[in-house]
């Protein structure tokens, strides 16, 4: 039974994901209420309350499972690569694949991420921290501990800024993950030619978490 309610809680806040982003892309997050919110995903309005911490943060909220969702997807997806320098540049180029595969997906973390507080924990508590703390351990990053949060937003603001890029259209996915991923390891440390290697790396699919 726990099994099957953690699976019908799942599809229901997959469902008021869609719908958020379904409203948002209608109305830019502007002028969105419970109601629409319920009527949209298909759902009873007490159900949205309890999914949704803050109603007006609402779309922060969602961003902010959104970017946990994808983070797991990309601890998923690279925990059998042992380099934390691969799993960084991987996972990079991974939310820029995923932008521009799923651009509404794209648009909506880039509109709102940077309002939800649990973006700021994944990146400052969660795997991303934890890898590239691990590269620090290992010598292959050139950085003081204590600076990590600091080297942790320089991480999620690129990212978010060539989410940007191609969103808009001034670069490919491909060239804004290449880019991204190299300049980021060179300001860690890593040596430019292996940056680049790195960078340009054959990219592993990006696979669901079930």
């Amino acid at each position: 039974m726990a099994v099957k309610t953690q699976e019908y809680e799942s599809a229901v806040q997959r469902r008021i994901h869609d719908a958020a982003m379904r409203l948002f892309a209608e109305r830019g997050g502007k002028e969105v209420n419970i109601k629409e919110l319920a009527e949209e995903a298909g759902v009873a309005r007490g159900t949205i309350y309890a999914h949704v911490k803050s109603i007006d943060r609402l779309f922060a909220e969602v961003a902010g499972a959104l970017t946990v969702e994808m983070n797991q997807r990309v601890v998923h997806s690279f925990s059998s690569v042992d380099d934390p320098v691969a799993r960084l540049a991987f996972g990079i180029r991974s939310y820029l694949r995923r932008a521009h595969e799923e651009p509404l997906w794209g648009r909506f973390v880039l509109t709102f991420a940077l309002r939800a507080p649990v973006f700021f924990e994944e990146i400052w508590q969660g795997r991303p921290a934890h890898d590239v703390l691990a590269g620090l351990e290992r010598g292959l990053y050139r950085f003081e501990k204590e600076q990590l949060n600091s080297v942790m937003m320089m991480i999620g603001g690129s990212v978010i800024g060539a989410m940007a890029l191609v969103l808009d259209g001034h670069e490919t996915w491909r060239n804004a993950g290449f880019d991204a991923a190299e300049f980021i390891l060179r300001a860690l440390g890593v040596p430019e030619n292996d940056a680049k290697a790195y960078a340009v790396a054959e990219l592993p699919a990006l696979l669901s978490v079930s």
